[in-house]
């Protein structure tokens, strides 16, 4: 297996899921540490090093068959370090992404998640975190069945603020994609860049060659997240955030709400998408524990605990 590959396949053997295939090379790293009640099995996808440099390719496949009930979480934030200008990027099949990812040293991340009738996987990590000059890209897609139930959580947060390094990455790229038994319900992208030029004499990059660098534009959020909810396991939270959506009221105020959200309906309501906004980490961190919350029904309250923590 190349480096930075991973693989996963579960199945339903009687009332626990067990794991037929469960490897991973360096950099990436696997981890089941128990399985957990009602059908429910944890990975937790890791990186030496505690993040990705320059020019890792991370690619995980994983399958949920028979009925399982697969969480996929991380351990801390996903961290992206700097970019370094040289010749760090490792060779990678050109058809694993779009080639304009593997012109440079951007670090990449490819995620292609299977999932069978009766079963369900949710993706539910920590946000990315770009440190400054870092430039990242990731495609998730989700390959489903008549059915199976998904969920994918992508977000994402302004850097190191304590550092000052609010919105000072390169370039963040991210696609996701939801398919069903062969034809795409949906697909989303979304690309951020700072170009930057070169002081001369230090020779690092710190002035935002446009005239509105992301941190202006982004302002005053420092957190977006992007989620899709697929599947019958997950129509409670469907039902919910509908009813909490219905809510809300529109108004005007003198100074930003802290959280922003909206829910949209894809394909005649096989996918609903979520996008959300908040001014801190943790404000978007709490909207995303409370409004998936019924999610505790379908695995268990105390599995359910271990993802937002």
């Amino acid at each position: 297996m190349a480096a930075g590959h991973g693989r996963i396949t579960c199945t339903l053997n009687g009332s626990t899921v067990a794991f037929s295939e469960l490897s991973s090379t360096y950099p990436l790293k696997l981890l089941s540490p128990r399985l957990a009640a009602n059908a429910v099995a944890i990975v937790y996808m890791m990186s030496y090093g505690g993040g990705l440099v320059c020019g890792d390719r991370i690619k995980l496949q994983v399958r949920a068959e028979g009925g399982s009930r697969l969480l996929l979480l991380s351990q801390g934030f996903t961290k992206v370090f700097k970019t370094r200008h040289t010749n760090c990027a490792s060779t990678c099949p050109s058809n694993l992404l779009e080639s304009s990812a593997l012109k440079n040293n951007t670090t990449v991340q490819l995620v292609d998640i299977y999932v069978a009738p009766k079963s369900a996987v949710f993706l539910l990590p920590d946000p990315v975190t770009c440190f400054a000059a870092a430039s990242y890209t990731q495609v998730q897609r989700f390959h489903l069945s008549k059915d199976s139930t998904m969920i994918l959580l992508d977000w994402f947060t302004s850097g190191r603020k304590a550092l000052g390094e609010e919105w000072m990455f390169d370039r963040f790229h991210s696609v996701n994609e939801v398919i069903l038994d062969g034809r795409r319900l949906a697909r989303d992208a979304m690309l951020l860049e700072n170009r930057f030029v070169q002081d001369p004499v230090a020779g690092d990059t710190h002035q935002p060659e446009l005239s509105r660098p992301l941190a202006e534009r982004l302002k005053p959020y420092s957190c977006y997240a992007t989620l899709f909810l697929c599947g019958p396991l997950v129509q409670c939270i469907i039902a919910h955030l509908d009813e909490k959506m219905r809510s809300l009221s529109v108004f005007r105020t003198a100074t930003p709400v802290r959280v922003l959200w909206a829910m949209t309906p894809v394909d005649d309501g096989k996918v609903f998408m979520i996008r959300v906004a908040g001014v801190e980490t943790e404000d978007v961190k709490g909207w995303l524990e409370e409004s998936l919350r019924p999610l505790e029904d379908v695995i268990g309250i105390d599995t359910y605990r271990k993802t937002f923590v």
